[in-house]
Formats: C-alpha cells, sequence, structure tokens
C-alpha cells in the first residue's frame, strides 16, 4: 500500500505541475501585437539647430556678424537682439 500511496501523490503532483506550466503559458506568442506603438501621425522628430552667431570686431571697434540655422524667425530674432545689444554706446 505504501508504494501505491506514493504513486497516487507523484502522479496528483506531476498533473499539478503540469497543469500549472500549463496555464502559465501562452498559445498565442507569434500574434502578440508590440507593447509600443507608434501613432500613424508622427515619424520623425529631428531636433532643432541653435541659431550660430559669428562675431567679428572690426579694428575700429565695430561689430559684424554670420548667423545661421534651421529656423529664419529664429535667426531674424537673434539678428534683431545683437543690434540692439550691440548698437549701444557703453
Amino acid at each position: 500500500m505504501e508504494k501505491s500511496g506514493r504513486r497516487i501523490f507523484f502522479a496528483v503532483f506531476l498533473v499539478a505541475v503540469l497543469f500549472g506550466v500549463y496555464a502559465c503559458m501562452d498559445g498565442r506568442d507569434s500574434e502578440k501585437e508590440p507593447v509600443f506603438s507608434q501613432a500613424p501621425g508622427i515619424r520623425e522628430i529631428r531636433p532643432r539647430k541653435p541659431v550660430r552667431i559669428k562675431l567679428k570686431r572690426s579694428a575700429g571697434g565695430g561689430y559684424s556678424w554670420e548667423l545661421t540655422g534651421d529656423n529664419a524667425d529664429k535667426i531674424i530674432e537673434a539678428d534683431r537682439k545683437l543690434r540692439r545689444y550691440l548698437n549701444r554706446e557703453p
């Protein structure tokens, strides 16, 4: 009787373990959707480059500059600020 009790216990234990493993498995592995999906309206976001200023001072004390950048509004704004700040008398 003792061997038969062990066999039954082992069989019940094995069935319980197999049932637990089966319950944790997901049979739809190939059909899973990605967790992070791309929004259809957003493809690529490029960082804007800042306005680059090459400031030069002449021998007579005057200033000149070259402005480069991607955004024309930012370039015009930087030009206005430079004109305002550098045309002041010390």
